[in-house]
């Protein structure tokens, strides 16, 4: 179908917008405690694709709306109590009085919980007489899976119905007194509305979804309030993960900064990683960090270790929960169909096979499609020792360890080159398998797609440590082969850098990655700075990669950008060309601050702090690798999850690599450094954990501490 618009001199024929479109997220609000979640208007109302009441993998309320005698509330305000709880207000005019004042109000309470959704409407009233007046709810049920939504194929709202291709099963609605019990598929939910009259519509047609209506007569007294409630009990049976039980160890964590971001940010980021810890069905009281809302609400294993890594600073638990769940699913055979191998650390779970529509991926419930997780998995496990990890809870891990350590040599190297790479040989799974994921994110710097099998540089970084690490943890427990891997370490690092540097326009920097062919990819891109703090660079390398990461072409002066502006492929809303991920920005700034470059850790710091005022302290998974030379605020990138886990890290790893805390070498006391950064004013940092126990730490430009609280 084609769209003709004329102009006043010729017409041209311009195609017609008529695929799908994947849903924005940027403004819209988000309620969660995981694995629930409810996205809506900030007026509270859910009309738009993205809106609705989520649970495991499945949307279950596509549209909500609130009338209070016969009129939408007008909103003025939310404010939300954490990540979990939400109030917006709204004044109600249709049942006021005629005076410039507003004098009737309603606050409506909106509180997630694992399985659960609550609101409270109050309405109070400044006026001298009782107001009697009428309460409706609608709302709409779709149980629309999780991707169908994300392809953009799914209705949104109250009327809006699905696009036929969704093929949505149909939602059965029963009334029982005060309830409603919906059901479709493996997914339930029990609605309950004290004191409501029910009218319920199933769907008809093309459009599966049910309706829902809830009217409460109301009386509100003179300069008084009345309230009224309503809830939802959400379940899924064939859900593989649930809320994590217990509290977040780092419940009592505060930062303070002379530069209150600092401050900011971190608040909104504990609060948002308490909201995204789960447990898998399969290991009950094993907490680990979803990967983000609304896409990824599910175990992950790159996205997992990262986040559990980022954290270790404020203790050891949800490391070694992460590093167990990811060891009770280790590849034990080789399965081409889910990219499974002996030893291999897995990629993504889901309760069933999950397919893009439009993108040509299905991946089965449980994938292996990652190439750097088992790295990254011995990685975690020697820092968090280092953290002070019991041994005893080390030592269970160590078969773990050795079959990752096998993986790397005997697997993850499938053409015996020395380096890890990837390929996808399902034709329907990842192609790309390291963190940039997406199709084109391993470019030539003109533009070309590189051709496959990829061997990225930073993997070959994540390796190297990992392979020194293994051996480290070998030898603390008396195990045999460490001396082994130091030399597959040892040898590593030689071919790395006799195959990856590359020498242009008078610099010289490390590809993103070897191509089939074992040429060297000559994209600049901010994968080098994840080679910081690996061991795999000599000093003088390492003083040409933190030179590169503070260049204007990377360092956007909001994060660093995925790609370098003198790149042909270079976009700034491209999701791996050119955007800023808070993460990936953050292990830079880690990676600088071990090697020693703390002035260059405080530029990149400065950086995401700029962008996370921009967005209310609520660092997005991406946003544009705009220039803040040339614009105040970056621009979101619209279909970015928030809350990220390893993004909401990324400001406890910023705040923590400002007073260069680390554990000494006995792991019993902290390191700290006076800060690089004068403009913080001074650093504090309570509840920091070596061993399980917790240190303030304090630092200024002219001089640091660690103490022990008591």
């Amino acid at each position: 179908m084609t769209a003709v618009l004329p102009s006043p001199s010729t017409s041209q024929e311009i195609p017609a917008m008529s695929h799908p479109l994947q849903p924005f997220l940027n403004d819209a609000t988000v309620v969660l405690a995981a694995p629930t979640q409810a996205w809506s208007a900030a007026s509270g109302a859910m009309t738009e694709p993205i809106h609705g009441v989520y649970h495991s993998d499945t949307r279950v309320l596509r549209g909500l709306g609130l009338e209070v005698g016969g009129a939408a509330p007008e909103t003025v305000s939310q404010s939300s109590h954490g990540s979990s709880d939400t109030v917006f207000t709204a004044l109600v005019r249709s049942i006021d009085d005629r005076t410039a004042d507003p004098r009737v109000r309603l606050d409506a309470r909106r509180t997630v919980t694992p399985g659960g959704f609550a609101e409270e409407l109050r309405l109070t009233s400044a006026l001298g007489h009782e107001i009697v007046t009428e309460v409706r709810l609608t709302l709409a049920a779709d149980f629309a899976p999780m991707q169908i939504v994300k392809a953009g194929l799914a209705g949104s709202g109250l009327d809006g119905a699905p696009d036929a291709r969704a093929a949505l099963d149909p939602v059965t609605a029963v009334e029982r007194g005060d309830a409603v019990l919906l059901a479709s598929g493996t997914s339930t939910a029990r609605l309950d509305a004290p004191g409501a009259a029910i009218a319920v519509a199933e769907g008809e047609g093309t459009d599966p979804a049910a309706r829902v209506t809830l009217t409460w007569p109301l009386v509100v007294p003179a300069h008084g309030s009345a309230t009224l409630s309503w809830r939802l009990a959400l379940e899924d049976s064939a859900a593989v993960v649930t809320g994590a039980s217990g509290t977040a160890e780092w419940a009592d964590a505060r930062v303070d900064a002379g530069d209150s971001r600092l401050a900011h940010w971190n608040r909104r980021a504990l609060h948002d990683l308490a909201a995204l810890r789960m447990e898998t069905s399969r290991a009950p009281g094993e907490p680990f960090l979803a990967a983000g809302a609304p896409w990824f609400f599910t175990l992950f294993g790159r996205d997992s270790l990262w986040a559990a890594r980022l954290l270790l600073p404020l203790g050891t638990e949800l490391a070694a929960s992460t590093l167990r769940v990811l060891a009770g699913l280790q590849g034990e055979r080789t399965v081409g169909e889910t990219a499974e191998q002996p030893g291999k650390i897995m990629h993504e779970l889901r309760p069933g096979q999950l397919t893009m529509p439009g993108e040509d991926i299905t991946l089965p419930p449980l994938y292996y499609g990652t190439v750097d997780a088992t790295a990254l998995w011995i990685v975690l496990l020697a820092e968090a020792r280092r953290w002070g990890l019991p041994d005893d809870e080390v030592r269970p891990l160590l078969p773990n360890l050795k079959r990752a350590l096998e993986w790397m040599r005997d697997h993850g190297d499938s053409d015996g080159d020395g380096f890890l790479e990837y390929a996808d040989t399902t034709g329907h799974g990842l192609a790309n398998q390291g963190w940039k994921d997406s199709g084109d994110s391993v470019q030539w710097r003109d533009g070309r797609l590189a051709e496959g099998p990829i061997a990225l540089c930073e993997v070959q970084g994540y390796a190297y440590q990992a392979a020194r690490d293994g051996a480290e943890l070998l030898d603390a427990f008396g195990e045999p082969d460490g001396d082994e891997w130091r030399a597959w370490a040892t040898a590593l690092a030689d071919r790395f850098r006799a195959s990856f540097w590359i020498e242009r326009d008078g610099g010289r920097y490390p590809a993103i990655a070897l191509d089939a062919a074992k040429r060297p990819v000559d994209t600049l891109t901010s994968n080098i700075g994840h080679l910081l703090g690996t061991g795999i660079l000599n000093a003088d390398e390492a003083a040409d990669v933190a030179r590169l990461l503070v260049d204007e072409r990377l360092d956007s002066g909001f994060g660093l950008r995925t790609m370098a502006t003198d790149s042909a492929g270079f976009w700034p809303l491209s999701y791996h060309g050119g955007s800023v991920w808070a993460h990936d920005t953050a292990i830079a700034v880690q990676g600088l601050a071990r090697e020693g470059f703390r002035a260059e850790a405080a530029e990149l710091g400065r950086g995401l702090l700029r962008a996370a005022e921009s967005f209310g302290y609520r660092m997005p998974e991406l946003h544009s690798g705009d220039s803040a030379a040339v614009t105040a605020v970056p621009a979101p990138y619209p279909a970015a999850c928030r809350p990220q886990a390893w993004s909401a890290a990324a400001a406890v790893a910023v705040a923590v690599a400002a007073t260069d805390a680390r554990p000494a070498p006995d792991r019993t006391t902290l390191l700290v450094a006076p800060l690089a950064d004068a403009a913080l004013g001074h650093v504090t940092l309570d509840g920091l954990r070596v061993a399980g126990r917790a240190f303030r730490v304090v630092a200024t430009p002219d001089a640091a501490t660690a103490t022990p609280l008591a």
